[in-house]
């Protein structure tokens, strides 16, 4: 009868176990996936334009995402621009991974003279970004954020 009783005992903390291991899985699944909330709110910035060349794209818009909106001219197309510049790079925000390494070699080639500033918040970071195409890096990574700021000729 002993053994019975062991027997039984030892098969219900495996489906203890089991069941334990699941909820932790999912309460691990759940606090993981990324939400507004989480983030500290939807994405929220203000892209300026300056100085592009072509008069109908200089000028302030409104962009957000998660969810997507604003007056910004292509505003899913943004958002996804800087979610792909994000994970191109690795890092927390496309604005940190866009800037060039202190010591990078950077060509001297003159782009143009447009620049740009993005301010807001992306996952619940502030943002105070400040572009410009007046190098090969600085070029770089203005059309890696590309539809997010207009592509310049």
């Amino acid at each position: 009868m002993s053994r019975r009783l062991i027997a039984r005992t030892s098969g219900l903390t495996g489906i203890t176990a089991a069941t334990a291991l699941a909820a932790f899985g999912m309460l691990a699944e759940a606090l993981s996936a990324p939400s507004a909330l989480a983030r500290g709110g939807p994405d929220q910035l203000v892209v300026s334009i300056t100085d592009s060349g072509r008069p109908a794209t200089n000028g302030t818009y409104t962009l957000r995402c998660h969810p997507t909106g604003g007056d910004h001219p292509a505003p899913e197309e943004a958002c996804g621009a800087l979610m792909r510049a994000r994970a191109d790079r690795g890092a927390r925000d496309p604005f940190a991974a866009a800037t060039a390494p202190e010591r990078a070699s950077c060509t001297r080639v003159y782009g143009d003279a447009a620049k740009a500033r993005i301010t807001g918040t992306w996952r619940g970071g502030a943002v105070d970004a400040r572009l410009s195409r007046s190098s090969g890096c600085q070029a770089e990574r203005w059309d890696r954020l590309v539809p997010a700021l207009p592509s310049v000729p």
